[in-house]
């Protein structure tokens, strides 16, 4: 089907049939504020953040729910969508607990709110999330602001009870990207939309704590929160974008080669996140991947090998266990024969450590007794 064309920004570009507005003028270069989009999923229009001016059309539309036509004209910079997209971030601003530092029209009103978060959170930090949301860089970038005289500190108690995922219903915009990347991302569905008395929330079935409900905290619903409303609990006033340095590695807990950023702070790993344009996993983790790196900074971790010596474990080289383990080996082939071995291997570790596991079992032991942990 041949490509057609319209005008965006006085701008001629080309689009294939099915493209939305958001998506051509991402392929073109132009851009267009999102928050409630989520990449992957399918666009709600929600957060009204992305709307556009179109010629003909009598309201702003939502540029990533809103089909692009051919001859289209399309203004994403006009004086009418920018005070639309202010008018907004102010309204999500005010509505909840939002201490990023937006500036106030009366002196003084940022200063009394921040006091009451420092009193109602028990810290002196901003929000967990400061330099790292997207509504506060939206805020910047379209000068918000707003009169604090009337804001309350609003006394949502955030859900606590799990040891990884802090959820602070006091800051939910409700977006919604958390239930896509619940719902539609990993397929979990865990949480999805409630309405009650004109008032919507994100909640579990039951409203259950995570920890109670079929959450399996693969946290992909943290990364793709764009406020403080969904939080790592490990990281919290730990790890800021501008304190920290991005490592791109490979997670080490299976075969598959999900693609992590280790966020490292003063020599140590204070968060993980998923490589969000890298193949196998675009951005998702599992909990493992995510969560799984405190252990290594652990007083009670193991860096050398262990002998048992008269009853107690001593330490000792790797030379002097491998050589001990082999001759132990020896010795129970030489008195029950092969078949007194047997050899159980990750079925999640790389298929060459597998192969060589089972390898050795069969040509040097002489022995079919090998398994994997998938039949255990």
């Amino acid at each position: 089907m041949p490509d057609h064309k319209m005008l965006i920004d006085s701008r001629e570009v080309t689009f294939k049939p099915g493209m939305t507005i958001l998506e051509v003028a991402k392929n073109n270069g132009i851009k267009i504020p999102t928050l409630c989009h989520l990449k992957d999923a399918t666009p709600t229009g929600t957060c009204k953040i992305c709307v556009v001016e179109v010629n003909g059309e009598k309201d702003l539309v939502p540029a990533c729910s809103t089909p692009a036509k051919k001859k289209m004209t399309v203004q994403t910079n006009s004086k009418r969508t920018i005070k639309s997209r202010r008018t907004t971030i102010e309204l999500m601003i005010t509505s909840g607990n939002h201490n990023c530092g937006v500036s106030g029209k009366s002196n003084g009103n940022w200063t009394d709110f921040q006091m009451k978060a420092i009193q109602y959170e028990n810290s002196d930090e901003l929000c967990p999330v400061w330099g790292d949301c997207k509504l506060q860089e939206l805020a910047y970038q379209y000068q918000a602001k707003m009169d604090r005289s009337d804001s309350i500190w609003k006394s949502d108690s955030p859900e606590l009870i799990n040891p990884l995922i802090i959820r602070d219903f006091s800051r939910c915009i409700k977006c919604g990207r958390c239930v896509q990347a619940c719902n539609e991302i990993q397929v979990n569905k865990a949480i999805d939309y409630s309405y009650k008395e004109n008032d919507i929330k994100i909640i579990t079935p039951g409203d259950k704590p995570l920890v109670d409900s079929d959450c399996v905290f693969c946290g992909e619903c943290v990364q793709a929160c764009p406020v403080g409303a969904l939080v790592e609990k490990k990281s919290k006033d730990k790890w800021r974008p501008f304190n920290s340095k991005k490592i791109r590695t490979t997670c080490p807990y299976c075969g598959v080669g999900c693609q992590q950023l280790l966020h490292v702070s003063k020599g140590q790993i204070v968060r993980i996140t998923g490589v969000e344009k890298a193949e196998p996993n675009k951005g998702r983790l599992c909990v493992k991947g995510r969560f799984g790196y405190d252990f290594i900074y652990s007083k009670e971790r193991l860096k050398t090998p262990l002998i048992k010596d008269k009853g107690h474990f001593r330490k000792a080289s790797w030379d002097e266990a491998l050589d001990l383990v082999v001759k132990k080996f020896k010795e129970i082939i030489a008195e029950d024969g092969p078949g007194a071995l047997a050899g159980v291997s990750c079925a999640r570790s790389i298929n060459e450590d597998s192969y060589q596991m089972q390898k050795l079992f069969r040509s040097v032991f002489k022995t079919n007794n090998i398994d994997h942990c998938a039949r255990t």
